[in-house]
């Protein structure tokens, strides 16, 4: 019997005419999105394609052509006997990693020979998701043609595979091939299951465990790019409230519980609901959690869920707003995060906020020069109506540290352009005063090939944080990631805190290694990572 529950306030009156009439879902692709399955087995299977691997030698660069030879050849795998002689002259493989041709006369099956580089993680990882996508688009080339395509593959591991390769090559494997397309034909998924297949006993006791939790990070990763590529037409507050229900359903010992507008007011987030003010779609704050019994920890993750973004009043230049679909990608980290701690029975107590939003212009809609009461009294004077993520995460981060007491907090957020701006499109900006809190969240994102880079956390800037009309000034002045950072700083009530802007990675605008373009999923597997190291750090 699942033990998710949803509540909500009582329905709120009719609204009057000319309010927008509730948004469908059923145009959408399912979510979550099914991915292919990963298994380990001894064997391949009578008739099914195998993938050869073959290894860069020694100290050759990632991306170092087969031109560049320096006399050493690669290093191949299990089943490279059965690749024709005569071809791997012709081909020259170098062994670097996404490097990948279609074997032809091979023996035993063998249909393809992948690189898999340097033998990092990361490499694997690239090689995976290289291995998925040409699978899927042969396969879509042979269904064309009116031939058959296989749905199953087996790749030939190494015997001296380490764990940390073989997660990543997983999460390469279940996440390369991702889609998302909103049409009335339905993608299909080509690739259905991966074989790996491991003849030696050896290591094959840890092998499983590690598939199984790349598996769940991968399915963390694809749910939140799945909420963040929904079109906001479809996607409104209570369409990610219902669907965050929804997606834990089912899912032992994980709670579920949504407010309304009516709770929002009677409990005054005088941010959140001054962000929805001007939409006609009301806000929402989700809330989920994780409590085992036994738990002595209790962390408290915050997501930014604003459904669209169009910068309210202080309205944003038109190019670039349809990506604000976007701007609850810190949200749909945090509930996929909370899904994936739950699935993996993580001994930690875990509770996810995400307070939903959508920051639309009418007559309703808050003003520069507006001053907000928010959660637990501290009054914020407006600047500027476009820098709404901050004020939804205000209310969460004072609910959470005011009601919940939890011993540490992490938000994450699509922020602010200045993050795009130092760090670029591929790293997060990680700020925290605890160095041992920061370090922890640092080596997760590592592990799970996620990059943070940590930014000061400036008390230079502090004073200007401090408002004329107010308690504190939504916008002060100076470096716009650190002030913002600040600025929430002012509702932790002093915890152990960390913020996360994800305002360049959550978005990509082309495929590279793991990632597709659109929504990546960016921080749902580093915090998933955080809590399996915090479980570790207290026992």
């Amino acid at each position: 019997m699942a033990a998710t529950e949803a509540r909500t306030a009582k329905a709120p009156a009719a609204k009057p005419p000319g309010t927008r009439v509730p948004r469908r879902d059923a145009a959408l692709p399912p979510v979550p999105t099914r991915l292919p399955t990963v298994e380990l087995t001894a064997e391949p299977g009578r008739g099914v394609p195998r993938v050869v691997v073959a290894a860069a030698p020694a100290g050759k660069a990632r991306n170092e052509s087969a031109d560049e030879d320096d006399g050493a050849g690669p290093r191949f795998g299990p089943a490279a006997g059965a690749l024709p002689a005569g071809w791997l002259d012709e081909v020259r493989p170098s062994g670097k990693a996404a490097e990948l041709h279609r074997v032809h006369g091979g023996g035993a099956n063998v249909r393809w020979l992948l690189g898999v580089g340097d033998g990092s993680a990361a490499d694997w990882r690239c090689a995976g998701a290289a291995l998925i996508r040409r699978l899927d688009g042969h396969a879509e080339h042979e269904i064309e043609a009116g031939r058959r395509a296989a749905r199953v593959v087996a790749v030939e591991l190494p015997e001296e595979i380490e764990p940390e390769q073989l997660a990543g090559f997983v999460l390469g494997l279940r996440l390369g091939g991702y889609r998302f397309v909103v049409s009335q034909d339905r993608p299909q998924q080509h690739t259905s299951e991966i074989r790996l297949v491991r003849a030696q006993p050896a290591g094959l006791d840890e092998l499983p465990a590690t598939i199984g939790y790349a598996s769940e990070l991968a399915a963390a990763s694809s749910l939140a790019r799945d909420l963040a590529n929904a079109p906001s037409n479809v996607k409104n507050p209570d369409w990610l409230a219902r669907t965050a229900v929804r997606t834990v359903h089912g899912v032992p010992g994980l709670h579920a519980e949504v407010h309304d507008e009516r709770w929002l007011t009677e409990h005054r987030f005088g941010g959140t609901l001054a962000v929805g003010g001007g939409s006609a779609s009301p806000p929402r704050l989700v809330e989920l959690s994780w409590r085992p019994r036994g738990a002595t920890e209790h962390l408290v993750l915050v997501g930014k869920g604003i459904t669209f973004d169009t910068g309210g009043l202080s309205v944003k230049p038109a190019d670039g707003m349809h990506l604000m679909r976007t701007d609850m990608s810190g949200g749909a980290a945090v509930i996929a995060a909370l899904r994936g701690i739950a699935a993996l029975r993580l001994p930690i107590r875990v509770t996810g906020l995400v307070p939903c939003a959508e920051n639309h212009i009418s007559g309703s809609a808050y003003r520069p020069g507006d001053v907000l009461r928010q959660y637990g009294g501290t009054t914020t004077e407006i600047t500027n109506t476009d820098a709404e993520g901050r004020l939804v995460l205000a209310d969460a981060l004072a609910y959470a540290a005011h009601r919940l007491k939890p011993d540490v907090m992490v938000d994450v957020a699509t922020l602010t352009g200045a993050m795009k701006v130092s760090l670029g499109l591929r790293t997060g900006g990680l700020f925290s005063a605890d160095e041992a809190l920061a370090e922890q969240i640092r080596t997760a994102g590592e592990r799970v090939g996620e990059a943070w880079w940590r930014m000061p956390l400036l008390d230079d800037h502090a004073d200007a944080v401090r408002g004329e009309l107010g308690d504190v000034r939504q916008c002060p002045p100076g470096p716009g990631g650190i002030t913002a950072a600040l600025f929430l700083r002012e509702f932790t009530d002093d915890l152990s805190w960390a913020h996360l802007d994800i305002a360049g990675p959550a978005r990509a605008e082309r495929a590279y290694d793991e990632v597709v373009s659109g929504a990546t999923g960016f921080a749902a597997r580093t915090l998933i990572e955080f809590a399996v190291n915090r479980r570790e750090a207290t026992r």
